[in-house]
């Protein structure tokens, strides 16, 4: 009788979890603007799995999965400012096309991978005029209202390993 009683409480107690910091959340979602085409889904997939409460999901996704239980569906709208941002024009950069190896394969809507002194960052092609090359950083995404369909598939609290790396880890271990 007490492997029993000790079975339905923690059964009981992964029922009740909730989303909240360091815990290892499991979603399917489907993405869509707001005309609803589908830019992005797991359908198909495996959920997506990350650690909230470390930056790894968009702002507002991130605060209006918090609180909700393993097996919620949720539809969320979330607002360009707590997604990729608004567009900023000084993210427009006009460069020299002969900076760029390939050019005659150059099209606007192209995006390309630039060296910064940052690090790598990704840039769509906004223009090409002559000589000149319009490099757009903004996000693809940015000031676009973003619409989830969630469905929480799985919930369990997070490792040492994977609070120590800052992200979940796959069910084969540690995966990067």
């Amino acid at each position: 009788m007490g492997s029993l009683i000790y079975s339905l409480y923690f059964w009981a107690k992964e029922f009740r979890m909730k989303v909240s910091e360091n815990k290892v959340v499991s979603l399917n979602y489907t993405l869509k603007n707001s005309e609803g085409e589908i830019l992005d889904t797991s359908e198909g997939r495996e959920p997506l799995v990350y650690l909230h409460g470390v930056g790894g999901l968009i702002p507002g996704l991130e605060a209006r999965l918090e609180g909700h239980e393993k097996g919620v569906k949720l539809d969320l709208v979330i607002p360009a400012e707590e997604a990729y941002g608004t567009r900023r024009d000084e993210l427009l950069h006009v460069v020299p096309k002969s900076g760029f190896q390939g050019d005659e394969e150059m099209a606007e809507g192209m995006r390309v991978q630039l060296q910064t002194e940052q690090g790598p960052a990704i840039a769509t092609i906004a223009k090409i005029e002559d000589e000149n090359v319009t490099l757009d950083l903004n996000h693809p995404l940015a000031d676009i209202e973003l619409h989830f369909n969630v469905e929480i598939v799985d919930l369990r609290e997070a490792s040492e390993d994977e609070l120590n790396h800052g992200h979940a880890h796959g069910p084969g271990g540690h995966q990067h």
